[in-house]
């Protein structure tokens, strides 16, 4: 199928600094999508959540821009920005008026090249109180909050760079110095470890020129360390037992898996669907509908460039077993490992998936994200067809054989159950 072709111009400035241009000049806005290639896997035992902390401290000013002043120049052009932090890259990004572009660039390039003129010890311990902040709300005050610590620190090894939260841990936190600040900064924060995307409305020789204007003159000092290849691979089954304040059970359930963009990711993807993507699913429907044991359940593969895992989670109604919960989970598990899965229902989770797919490019936002994306983790950023068809072209003989490669044994278990917090 051939769907999606995204004419580009792929580069890159003497200091490194790597820029895709897609032009779109039927939309009025254009979009700035700048990857960084360090996220929490480039961290380092005792200085977790460095990456996160540099999602905040980023718009804390630099040396042309006074802190906070990043958002309202954006905002009162009429644009809207953001940033996130994931296991393998942070990405900041921007959205605004085609004649803003310029803005936006000028802005990038400043913090890019200039960021450390402007760090402090007041502006370091600020952030630092808003990450602790954000870590006792969305995790350790959070019902349920610190189930996903507790699971990647049992699927990946402890050698493994996925085996911490994005976050970082709370002692660590707080023992971050401006040495550590610095010194991250010029190893991940240099032109030479980043790709910019700009798609939209443009001017491109105008915008190849602005480029060279505001970023050619950033010295690219970093030297990144690249995570090693570690296997991800579980030798063993492991059994945990939370206690949380929470009034509901729930049982989480994940195997390792395989990386982003491998043969069965994709089939994984589908897989999920099939057994939780609707109230049709497998899942959903005997658990929830017929059974009605759980209060729901849910599934999902995640891919990473070092690692991947499959996961399972559903939340038992009061008074049911989770026992019996996860013998019926393995029982289907076991079912459609053995036998073939339905078309019908194979053809609905590809349509469910293609539909959503094509859907989320009406945004050139992101459009651009996933340029940066495919650039990343395959090389070409053209790669919306290869994308799709990767679901397109599966077979029902593909997701059986795929859930039973990896969703036998060796998995991980996490019951969360009510109670007092302990860190068991």
């Amino acid at each position: 199928m051939d769907l999606l072709n995204i004419p580009y111009k792929k580069y890159k400035l003497a200091n490194g600094l790597e820029i895709i241009l897609y032009a779109n000049n039927s939309l009025p806005f254009t979009a700035v999508n700048l990857w960084y290639r360090a996220g929490s896997a480039n961290e380092i035992a005792g200085k977790t959540g460095l990456a996160h902390l540099f999602e905040h401290m980023m718009f804390q000013g630099s040396k042309n821009v006074a802190k906070e002043m990043h958002f309202k120049y954006i905002q009162e052009a009429g644009g809207s920005l953001n940033a996130s932090t994931s296991f393998d890259r942070t990405n900041y990004f921007e959205k605004l008026p085609a004649n803003e572009l310029e803005l936006a660039l000028w802005l990038e390039s400043d913090r890019m090249g200039y960021f450390l003129d402007a760090l402090d010890q007041t502006k370091l311990e600020n952030q630092k109180s808003v990450v602790l902040n954000e870590r006792l709300e969305r995790y350790d005050n959070q019902p349920y909050g610190l189930a996903w610590e507790k699971l990647i620190s049992n699927i990946y090894s402890d050698e493994h760079p996925y085996n911490w939260p994005t976050i970082g841990f709370t002692a660590d936190i707080k023992g971050y110095t401006l040495d550590d600040v610095r010194d991250f900064f010029i190893k991940y924060y240099s032109p030479s470890n980043a790709t910019m995307v700009i798609a939209g409305n443009m001017n491109v020789q105008k915008t190849i020129s602005w480029i060279e204007k505001y970023f050619s003159d950033i010295r690219a000092d970093g030297n990144p360390v690249i995570p090693e290849s570690i296997s991800s691979k579980r030798s063993q089954e492991k059994i945990i037992v939370y206690e949380d304040k929470v009034n509901l059970e729930r049982i989480y359930l994940a195997w390792n898996s395989v990386n982003a963009f491998e043969t069965d990711d994709a089939n994984l993807d589908l897989l999920s669907d099939i057994l939780t993507g609707s109230k049709n699913a497998r899942l959903t429907r005997k658990l929830l509908y017929e059974l009605e044991i759980v209060q729901d359940v849910n599934s999902m593969q995640f891919s990473g460039k070092y690692g991947g895992h499959f996961m399972i989670v559903a939340t038992a109604k009061p008074g049911k077993s989770l026992d019996d919960i996860k013998k019926i989970i393995f029982d289907e598990i076991d079912f459609i490992s053995n036998a073939t899965i339905n078309e019908r229902e194979l053809t609905r989770s590809k349509n469910v998936i293609t539909s959503n797919f094509i859907y989320s490019l009406q945004n050139i936002d992101t459009v651009a994200d996933l340029l940066n994306l495919y650039n990343f983790y395959l090389g070409e950023p053209n790669s919306f067809n290869f994308d799709l068809n990767r679901y397109i072209n599966t077979e029902s003989q593909d997701v059986t054989n795929a859930a039973a490669k990896y969703l036998k044994n060796n998995f991980t278990e996490l019951r969360i159950i009510p109670g007092n917090k302990n860190a068991n």
